[in-house]
């Protein structure tokens, strides 16, 4: 008998105008000693169903059909039961650690809270759980980390604390929403192996809900796919992704990026294609074409930058040193790569090359001009004009509190104030399309939407400045492989055709191979090597580098 059985399961947000049916009659099966994939296009209800298994579909959402059957007992009949199952015999890893950590709190502090909630363990004993938990998951000097908050870490390391969380009270089902999201290749690696080797020695039943075909290549038994509120097909990993029975899920894999060989254009069908195509023409037609030139546009001279937890806590002399001594440059046109591990000090160069931190040490030109050394307000509202940045969490980069046409017109009416509203209503329709969202999303909220369309509207409006220079700091993590080609796509031509620079960060090996000319690959803040992209995949110098690649998940293994 399965360990988890979903049967007919629909989910319902009734809404002011309409229903919207976010899972419609949905079975799944999961017994224990199993990983079941679940994927599907953001907004496909891979999330709803993992949130309806615990209860935590949010009003005006209700489970309006099917039962939820955990170990033999219907789990939605008594309310208490979900109370009482919830973090003990059901552990959750959710898709976005910002949200899910209190920030008031250490999180030393969670973990204790957490464990002595639902195991009979004193404070000195918890304590030594919650440690062990971190050093399991990856996270180095667990000792002192333990006493840090959770803005003191990286998005890879908050991730990695929300994973201890949901082990901490050895639950016998795991729901992990995108668990490794927000992780580098080797973290990920470390995490989805033991992810793995739980589901075995623990007797776990696992639902891994994830858009990285990669990942659930070398990681799921099963593999269930979902579009709509659907559940379109279901079977064995490697029959699935080799022999699939329905379009949607030939659709899926043919998105998915190779890992053995760089190609000019992601595969999407036909259909989205040329929606996608005859957007690129309206977004064209209002771009003004910038002159390539053969110089350096980005040059980055001896970077550095030193975190002091002195500006939180005034008897503190820890410092951080999150970039050492980094240099680069990137000529105009081009795609340049920064990859590395979470912490390595990717983000941190992008935030001092948009000008968000000043550097300890180090100079940033952009187009010849010293960016560290602006003072005049003019100059600075000149300067980020032509440099915009897709942030890594869409949801905290986001103000909940407006629309999304007063998002992403924004930036549009502080550099151009005289635009007509007719003309900065049409412009962004034709941005909002060129990211596979519809001019009626203009009109809601981003809580909305989900974790993939609200990187979406990140991206728009990024975009809405025509930029010079985009930084993309992790731009696709939260978008499922066919809106990912789709994204992805739309950067190569607006780069092609606008003569767009672009500094691409990334922890996705694969999608960095397709989108870079060159790349720069860091660690502890350090720069190991920068190389022509094929020459850094096919003949790496630096060992890190080969353990990287060595690491990276792979769609292909499926084929062996």
């Amino acid at each position: 008998m399965s360990f988890l059985k979903i049967k007919n399961l629909s989910v319902d947000y009734k809404m002011r105008r309409e229903t919207i049916n976010a899972a419609k009659n949905v079975n799944i099966d999961v017994n224990k000693g199993e990983i079941l994939g679940l994927v599907g296009e953001s907004g496909s209800g891979k999330s709803t169903v993992g949130n309806a298994i615990i209860n935590l579909i949010d009003e005006p959402g209700r489970v309006s059909k099917g039962s939820i059957v955990l170990d033999g007992i219907d789990i939605h009949a008594d309310p208490q039961n979900i109370v009482k199952y919830r973090g003990k015999k059901i552990g959750l890893i959710f898709q976005d650690p910002q949200t899910s950590l209190n920030p008031i709190l250490t999180i030393g502090e969670q973990l204790i809270e957490t464990i002595q909630t639902h195991l009979n363990l004193n404070v000195d004993d918890a304590k030594n759980k919650a440690i062990n938990l971190l050093k399991e998951v990856g996270i180095k000097d667990a000792e002192t980390r333990f006493d840090n908050y959770p803005h003191q870490f990286s998005g890879g390391m908050r991730q990695r604390v929300v994973i201890s969380l949901a082990l901490c009270c050895e639950p016998e089902l795991l729901i992990a929403d995108e668990p490794t999201t927000a992780l580098d290749v080797s973290i990920q690696s470390q995490i989805l192996d033991l992810i793995k080797k739980l589901t075995k020695e623990r007797n776990l039943a696992v639902i891994l809900i994830t858009h990285d075909m990669g990942v659930i290549a070398e990681t799921a038994d099963r593999v269930a796919v979902m579009k709509n509120g659907d559940l379109v097909e279901i079977g064995p990993t490697k029959e699935l992704l080799t022999k699939p029975k329905e379009i949607y899920t030939k659709s899926l894999v043919s998105s998915v990026p190779p890992t053995n060989k760089k190609i000019s254009r992601f595969k999407i069908i036909e259909k989205e294609n040329k929606k996608q195509s005859d957007t690129n023409i309206k977004i064209l037609n209002r771009w003004v074409k910038k002159e390539i030139s053969d110089k350096d546009l980005v040059q980055v001279e001896s970077l550095s930058k030193t975190f002091d937890d002195s500006f939180f806590i005034e008897s503190s002399k820890n410092s951080v040193m999150a970039v050492n001594d980094v240099s680069f440059s990137i000529k105009e046109g081009q795609s340049f790569g920064l990859v590395g591990e979470s912490g390595s000090g990717k983000s941190t160069i992008a935030k001092m090359i948009v000008n968000l931190f000043k550097p300890s040490s180090g100079d940033i030109y952009f187009n010849d001009v010293c960016v560290t050394k602006i003072k005049s307000n003019k100059e600075m509202l000149k300067f980020r004009k032509q440099i915009q940045m897709i942030f890594q969490d869409p949801y905290s980069s986001l103000n909940g509190r407006l629309k999304v046409k007063d998002i992403v017109s924004e930036p549009i009416k502080l550099h151009n104030p005289s635009v007509s509203s007719k003309d900065l209503d049409d412009y962004i329709y034709d941005l909002l399309e060129s990211v596979e969202l519809t001019q009626q999303s203009a009109e809601r909220y981003p809580h909305e939407f989900s974790g993939g369309q609200r990187q979406r509207i990140s991206i728009a409006r990024a975009l809405a400045t025509q930029p010079r220079l985009l930084v993309c700091d992790e731009p696709t993590s939260a978008l499922d492989v066919s809106i990912q080609a789709q994204i992805l796509n739309l950067l190569k031509d607006l780069q092609e055709q606008l003569n767009l620079t672009i500094l691409f960060i990334s922890h996705d090996l694969p999608v960095v191979r397709q989108m870079c000319d060159r790349i720069a690959v860091l660690k502890n803040g350090k720069l190991c090597e920068i190389s022509n992209t094929e020459d850094l995949f096919i003949k790496p110098k630096h060992d890190y580098t080969k353990e990287l690649l060595k690491l990276m998940p792979k769609i292909e293994s499926i084929y062996k």
